[in-house]
């Protein structure tokens, strides 16, 4: 119990840590909260540091999700037979870190770039699946918001129906929950057409996002 424990944890601090925002105040001196959409993932980070910005905090977000739940399932592994409730937590731990992040007042990204990193080591055959489905609404649509969305869809639904019920599928199903949970802000401005698009000043306008 004490190695599932850890685990867990270990994960989730991995994933806690603000790249994004440790990036921004390094190379530009400012705070990525108090910019554009407030938020400190990689979407924010490219819409007001520019494309280097955006992509660091990408591969970087992306890579700590990979390194903890690699980290977090090696040391699950050390207790013996891994039950599937503990193997879809430490999948889930790193996304709930960079979410919410217990040094910023659990206030933190929306958990997309981390999760394809945790993908990449847990089921990489979803990456393309989430790939397919983020391209297919994102390009013709413009909104990054929406292809995140669907990306996470598809690999919750694909996942279940390859893998049928096992401890992957439930991790990978809530961390779509998280990620929809997180975009409730962007779901709502989807919905009455006030999405920025790519490119464009992220957030509604006057208003960040919490």
């Amino acid at each position: 119990m004490i190695n599932e424990v850890l685990a867990v944890c270990l994960a989730y601090l991995a994933g806690s840590i603000p790249f994004g925002l440790l990036l921004s105040l390094w190379v530009r001196g400012q705070d990525l909260r108090e910019e554009g959409s407030g938020n400190i993932g990689a979407t924010n980070a490219l819409r007001t540091g520019g494309v280097g910005l955006g992509l660091a905090t990408l591969a970087l977000d992306a890579t700590k999700g990979l390194l903890g739940y690699l980290a977090g399932s090696l040391l699950l592994r050390e207790a013996g037979p891994v039950a599937p409730g503990w193997q879809a937590a430490v999948l889930l731990a790193p996304v709930l870190g960079h979410c919410y992040p217990l040094w910023l007042r659990f206030r933190g990204g929306k958990g997309v770039a981390t999760a394809l990193g945790v993908l990449a080591v847990a089921e990489p055959w979803l990456l393309p699946v989430s790939l397919v489905c983020f391209l297919a609404l994102a390009l013709p649509s413009g909104y990054v918001s929406l292809g995140s969305l669907g990306a996470a869809a598809a690999a919750a639904g694909a996942a279940f129906w390859l893998l049928g019920p096992a401890g992957v599928s439930w991790g990978v199903l809530a961390v779509a929950v998280v990620i929809f949970v997180r975009h409730q802000e962007n779901i709502r401005r989807l919905w009455t057409g006030t999405e920025a698009k790519v490119g464009r000043p992220g957030g509604a306008k006057g208003k960040r996002e919490r």
